[in-house]
C-alpha cells in the first residue's frame, strides 16, 4: 500500500492561475513536488482554501494526487495576510474530513507558516508527525518591507513556536538555514537544505529565433527578460533604471516584463504597474519597456528562450524558481546576490550575482554581458548543465522523500502504536488546543 502524505498550502493552491499577487513560486513548488512524490510511490493529497464556492471539495487532479479544498472563511479571495484568523476553522474542517474518511496519512508537509499551524494542530490531535517548508520568513520579510508589512506580528511568534514543534524543518538555501537559525534560533541539526526545482519536460533550450517568431518579438533586439510577480520587493524598478543608464549605450535593448493579476497589464488591478511605467517615462525608456501581462505557463519556455538574459533583483528572495527556468532554456541569470539566488546562480560561469538596488552596477553587467557574445553562449550551456545536475524537480523529490522515511523511522521508535483516542465523537478540538499551545495563540485562532 502506498504511503499517504498530506500537503498543507493554504492559500497557494496547485490549480490555481500563477502571476497574481499570491500565486508564485509556492504554487510551483506544491504541484510539482507532489507530481514527483506520486511517481515516487506516495499517494499525495493537497489541502488548500476553498476560495470559491463552485470549487469541488475533492479534484482527482493527477494519478496519487488529489486536492481538497478546506472550507475557512468566506469562499472567496482573501489575501493572504488576512487569512490567520481563519486557520482554526482549516484545521477544524481538516481533521473532521480526515476522520470522515477514515483516512491514515503518514506524514504532513506543511507550506507556509500558517499552513504549518494548522499542521501542528493535526498533529495535537491525530499524532501526525509534520515537516515544514516556510517559503519565506516573517522576520526577514519584516526587516526589508518594514511599515508596508501586513501580516499580523503574531506570524513573527508562531513561526518561533513551528521552528521549535516541527519533527523537521526544510530550509531552501544555505541563506535561509542560516536565517532560521539567527532569527528564530533554530535547532541547526534539525534543518535539512533542499533546495526548490525546475520541470525539464517544461523548461529546456528552444531555438531563439524561433521563439521570438512565436512571441512576436524583433530577432535583431537585445532582449532583457523579468518575468514573475509585479510586486515591489522584486526589484523590476531596478531593471528599468539599469536600462536607462545604458540607454545611449544599446538603442536596439527592450526589456520584456512578464507578470501581473491579469492577461493584460492593468494599473488598475496591479498598481504595481503604474508605477514601473512613470519609471520608464522618468527614465526615458518608456519605447523600450514592454509589459505583456499574465502569461500562461506553457508559454514562458518561449519567453526565457527569446531573451539574451534574464533579470532577477529582488530586495529578498528565499529561493526564487524563475532563474532555474531561465538557466534550463539556456538563459544567462543576472540576479541580485540575495538568498537563494546566490545559492542557484553559479556568478561568473552560468551569469552574474550584483547587489540588490544597485541599477549602475546591474547595468555594467548587462553591458558585458551584451557585448561578448562568446561569453553570452558559455555561460547559457553552462546554465544547462548546472540545473540539470543540481536542480530538477526529481532530484528535490528524492531528497524530500528521504527527509519523510527518517521523521517516520524516528516516529515509530517513539510511538509505534497510532493512537486514536483522540478521534472520539465528541473530542472538542478546542479542549485540544489549550494547554497544547501557547496562550497568546487562543484569540488569533479563535479558541
Amino acid at each position: 500500500m502506498k504511503k499517504r502524505i498530506a500537503f498543507i498550502s493554504e492559500h497557494a493552491s496547485p490549480l490555481a492561475t500563477l502571476g497574481g499577487v499570491d500565486n508564485g513560486g509556492q504554487n510551483v513548488y506544491v504541484a510539482e513536488l507532489s507530481k514527483e512524490l506520486a511517481k515516487a510511490g506516495y499517494a499525495v493529497d493537497i489541502f488548500t482554501r476553498k476560495d470559491n464556492a463552485s470549487q469541488a471539495p475533492i479534484v482527482e487532479w493527477l494519478p496519487d494526487v488529489r486536492v481538497i479544498h478546506v472550507k475557512a472563511g468566506p469562499e472567496e479571495f482573501v489575501e493572504k495576510e488576512g487569512l490567520l484568523p481563519y486557520m482554526h476553522e482549516f484545521a477544524d474542517n481538516m481533521i473532521a474530513f480526515i476522520n470522515s474518511w477514515q483516512w491514515h496519512y503518514e506524514l504532513v508537509h506543511a507550506n507556509f507558516f500558517m499552513s504549518a499551524l494548522v499542521a501542528s494542530i493535526v498533529k495535537k490531535v491525530l499524532q501526525i508527525p509534520y515537516v515544514v517548508t516556510f517559503h519565506a520568513l516573517g522576520l526577514v520579510r519584516l526587516a526589508h518591507q518594514k511599515e508596508k508589512d501586513r501580516f499580523p506580528r503574531e506570524r513573527y511568534d508562531i513561526e518561533k513556536f513551528i521552528v521549535d514543534d516541527a519533527d523537521r524543518v526544510i530550509a531552501e538555501c544555505p541563506q535561509d538555514r542560516d536565517d532560521l537559525i539567527y532569527h528564530y534560533k533554530a535547532d541547526p541539526g534539525r534543518i535539512t537544505i533542499i533546495p526548490c526545482g525546475f520541470n525539464p519536460r517544461e523548461f529546456y533550450p528552444i531555438d531563439k529565433i524561433e521563439a521570438r517568431k512565436k512571441l512576436q518579438l524583433k530577432k535583431d533586439e537585445k532582449i532583457i527578460l523579468q518575468l514573475g510577480r509585479i510586486v515591489p520587493r522584486k526589484g523590476i524598478d531596478n531593471v528599468i533604471r539599469a536600462t536607462g543608464c545604458l540607454r545611449k549605450k544599446a538603442g536596439n535593448m527592450r526589456v520584456v516584463v512578464v507578470g501581473g493579476d491579469t492577461d493584460l497589464p492593468d494599473p488598475i488591478t496591479t498598481p504595481e504597474f503604474a508605477r514601473l511605467q512613470k519609471i520608464a517615462a522618468e527614465e526615458k525608456v518608456s519605447s523600450q519597456v514592454l509589459f505583456t501581462g499574465r502569461k500562461s505557463r506553457d508559454v514562458l519556455r518561449y519567453y526565457y528562450a527569446a531573451s539574451d538574459v534574464f533579470v532577477t533583483t529582488p530586495w529578498y528572495e528565499p529561493f526564487g524558481i524563475t532563474p532555474l527556468e531561465a538557466m534550463a532554456c539556456g538563459t544567462p541569470v543576472i540576479g541580485a546576490n540575495v538568498g537563494g539566488i546566490k545559492y542557484s546562480v553559479a556568478d561568473g560561469k552560468t551569469g552574474f550575482l550584483v547587489p540588490p538596488n544597485d541599477p549602475a552596477a546591474l547595468a555594467l553587467k548587462i553591458e558585458k554581458l551584451f557585448s561578448d557574445s562568446k561569453l553570452q553562449t558559455t555561460m547559457g550551456f553552462n546554465a544547462v548543465k548546472r540545473v540539470n545536475k543540481y536542480f530538477t524537480w526529481s532530484r528535490v523529490a528524492i531528497s524530500v522523500a528521504r527527509l519523510y522515511e527518517d521523521v517516520l523511522a524516528e516516529r515509530e521508535q517513539e510511538m509505534p502504536l497510532y493512537i486514536k483516542l483522540l478521534r472520539l465523537e465528541n473530542f472538542s478540538i478546542k479542549e485540544a488546543i489549550r494547554g497544547m499551545m501557547p496562550e497568546s495563540f487562543y484569540p488569533v485562532l479563535n479558541v
